[in-house]
């Protein structure tokens, strides 16, 4: 394949169409103001995108459509190791001490 081609058939005027409206719907102007918060390629942020490229991001756009007076649903807690368990476990002032003790300049956010 080609620097900046495609994989597969391009996704037409529909898709597109739909596409962009959704993202407008998320606070983007248009595909090139997307490219760095969704994560486009060079060839994407320039509205290009095969047909699966674009249902797979309608769908995704459309998954995160949600009332926002509906509580959120609640993310799936990552598996902590037993290290990041012990550091939650660590008040933030006795954190910044160490971290102080080790180098490193620490300051409240």
């Amino acid at each position: 394949m080609a620097f900046n081609q495609s994989a597969g058939p391009p996704a037409n005027a529909r898709q597109i169409e739909r596409l962009l409206e959704l993202l407008q719907k998320a606070g983007h102007d248009d595909f090139r103001s997307a490219r760095g918060p969704m994560g486009f390629t060079q060839r994407q942020g320039n509205g290009k995108f095969t047909r699966d490229e674009a249902d797979a991001l309608i769908a995704k756009l459309e998954g995160d459509e949600h009332d926002p007076s509906e509580p959120s649903k609640p993310q799936p807690s990552a598996r902590l190791t037993n290290d990041e368990r012990a550091v939650q476990s660590i008040t933030s002032g006795v954190l910044a001490a160490e971290l102080q003790r080790r180098g490193w300049i620490v300051m409240e956010p």
